[in-house]
């Protein structure tokens, strides 16, 4: 008995370290098992997110080789067949081409931009009708008595594009009619939006007012490519999986020459405005000149049209022996008359695309 009181004491004040040693002892483990498990989960993390990215560089590849220029099915198949040229044909002492290799990179880029969701949108500035665009950093006159940035566009009938991140003054000019992909729309502080410009291939800020947004549904199917170098046209079609080409043709494009005639602008546009006879004027007066038939608006005072008829002509002319040779119309693009109707036709408002290339 003497002994048992010394124990039961002993054991008594051994139990609240105990307790406190075994609770610190599962605290430590259960922490240890909790970085364990997030460092784990880390790691799955890491490894799930090289997967997707992984993932999302293979699709680019693949969607990037989908869409390389060599890899654009173009076929002859033509809804139009008179006066068609073949793919390389004499000229004088030389031989003409249609540029096959430059087509497909145009073809190549359009096809990866419709690859994507995309909200399209045209450039629109006819005759100032959204304002002269304010003036840029560098400008100059030209041989026309016309102010024109340093890429030799104009400021009348001109939109002003601006850096993303400057909005003070705009750097350069983009031209009527000019095919544009909407990147960011604007928002209520701003009278700006983002547009990815198909010709430059860059990302610029652009005031709304310039710019017109085509349907949701738009999808750009049908193509014209005028050739300056080679004068000659030709018209595509894209049809599941191949680009069909429906046309093959001689054209006359604008030539510069001041004061009134003009060289039909470089770029990727949209087919704007049509009409059945467009009515122009004699240079430097305001008398009727004549008309042209079956008239496609593409930029600015740039048509696609058949055959100018001046007065006091009525009857249309089919053919000219000029087509395809030379340089020689007031910036339009002169097919003969019956091509212009095809394409005035076959070619939807909005809906179709002129590619100019050199």
């Amino acid at each position: 008995m003497t002994n048992s009181k010394p124990i039961n004491m002993q054991y008594k004040t051994k139990l609240p370290f105990l307790l406190w040693a075994s609770i610190v002892l599962v605290t430590s483990c259960s922490q240890q098992n909790i970085k364990e498990i997030e460092r784990n989960k880390q790691i799955k993390d890491s490894i799930q997110a090289a997967q997707l990215e992984q993932h999302r560089l293979d699709s680019i590849e693949t969607v990037r080789k989908k869409f390389l220029p060599e890899n654009i099915i173009l076929e002859k198949e033509l809804l139009y067949d008179k006066y068609t040229l073949e793919d390389v044909y004499p000229y004088k002492d030389t031989t003409r081409e249609f540029q096959w290799e430059k087509i497909r990179v145009y073809l190549a880029l359009i096809d990866s931009m419709q690859s994507q969701s995309s909200q399209w949108g045209i450039l629109k500035n006819r005759k100032n009708i959204h304002g002269a665009a304010p003036l840029t950093e560098h400008i100059s006159k030209n041989a026309y008595g016309n102010m024109e940035d340093t890429f030799g566009v104009e400021r009348y009938q001109g939109i002003p594009f601006y850096f993303l991140h400057d909005t003070t003054i705009p750097k350069r000019y983009g031209l009527d009619g000019s095919l544009v992909k909407i990147t960011s729309c604007r928002d209520s502080s701003s009278s700006f939006i983002t547009i990815w410009h198909a010709a430059s291939k860059k990302e610029w800020k652009v005031p709304h007012k310039y710019v017109k947004y085509t349907s949701d549904t738009t999808f750009f199917q049908k193509i014209a490519f005028i050739d300056r170098h080679n004068q000659n046209i030709t018209t595509v079609e894209k049809k599941n999986d191949k680009w069909l080409i429906r046309s093959m043709n001689p054209a006359t494009t604008g030539v510069h020459r001041p004061p009134y005639m003009q060289e039909t602008p470089l770029g990727i546009f949209v087919v704007q405005e049509k009409k059945v006879t467009m009515i122009f004027l004699q240079d430097g007066s305001s008398e009727k000149g004549g008309f042209a038939p079956y008239a496609s608006r593409f930029c600015n005072g740039g048509y696609i049209h058949g055959l100018p008829v001046n007065v006091p002509r009525k009857a249309l002319i089919e053919y000219s022996s000029t087509l395809g040779t030379f340089p020689r119309s007031h910036m339009c693009v002169r097919n003969a008359t019956s091509h212009s109707e095809f394409f005035f036709n076959w070619a939807p408002l909005e809906n179709a695309l002129v590619i100019v290339l050199e």
